[in-house]
């Protein structure tokens, strides 16, 4: 599910902050989602440790049991492209699907752990563990339930797998929390504000969806991931001000 851009333009690693603006920030983000900061400042947080333990054990399973594990576990269409035959959709694949990575190419689980990591850590230190657990697990199964409608409103899908749902979610919430602080793109190497670069991925994968590419990447449910996750923040900066 990773899209190329995404790897090009997402890999990406924070330059430094606008220090003028930071107090606003961390204030504004309060307002949205932040309960209280954990006293846990290491390098890899609990709830990221963990998603990347599992994703690593999942990956290591479907290496030996790439069937059942795929079949079982994958996130498979509500309706199956003509001529082919995908096994059915079950309803704990809207989770599990996002543990699961193509085993073609080690690339993909590497890019979206990677990702997760670098930009996860500081949201799960401003949400606290278990808001972030929430929050990233519902970016999953948003993206799961897009891609699901996408597929029928076309008529058909495939089978979709990857955590890039949840990870696009995150992208989200730090361009969101740290809107001023500069990240500095891989390839080509240029420096912008997280807001600016959180727009343009969005943007990137609308237009990319609309063209009707058949790219084998699942652009709707990167744009499901970041859907949901703003609709969770906004929710819970309205509970927070009531």
């Amino acid at each position: 599910m990773a899209s190329p851009v995404a790897e090009v333009a997402a890999a990406a690693v924070a330059a430094g902050d606008d220090n003028n603006n930071q107090t606003d920030i961390r204030r504004r983000m309060k307002q949205q989602i932040h309960t209280r900061r954990p006293a846990d400042n290491s390098a890899i947080p609990d709830v990221i440790f963990l998603l990347l333990i599992a994703n690593g054990v999942a990956y290591a399973l479907q290496q030996f049991f790439p069937g059942p594990m795929e079949g079982l576990f994958a996130l498979q269409p509500l309706k199956d492209p003509p001529g082919y035959e995908f096994p059915p959709f079950l309803p704990w694949q809207l989770i599990t699907y996002g543990f699961l990575h193509d085993t073609r190419s080690l690339m993909h689980i590497l890019f979206n752990m990677l990702m997760l990591w670098m930009f996860g850590r500081e949201i799960e230190r401003l949400m606290g563990p278990r808001r972030f657990l929430t929050y990233y697990m519902t970016c999953v199964v948003g993206a799961g339930l897009i891609q699901l409608l996408v597929g029928v409103i076309q008529g058909w899908g495939v089978p979709t797998l990857g955590a890039s749902g949840g990870v696009f979610g995150i992208f989200l919430a730090y361009g969101m929390a740290f809107p001023n602080r500069r990240v500095m793109l891989m390839f080509p190497p240029i420096p912008m504000k997280a807001k600016y670069f959180v727009i343009m991925l969005g943007l990137f994968e609308l237009s990319i969806g609309f063209s009707g590419v058949n790219n084998g990447i699942a652009n709707f449910a990167h744009l499901g991931g970041m859907l949901f996750g703003f609709a969770l923040i906004r929710y819970w900066g309205r509970r927070r001000r009531q």
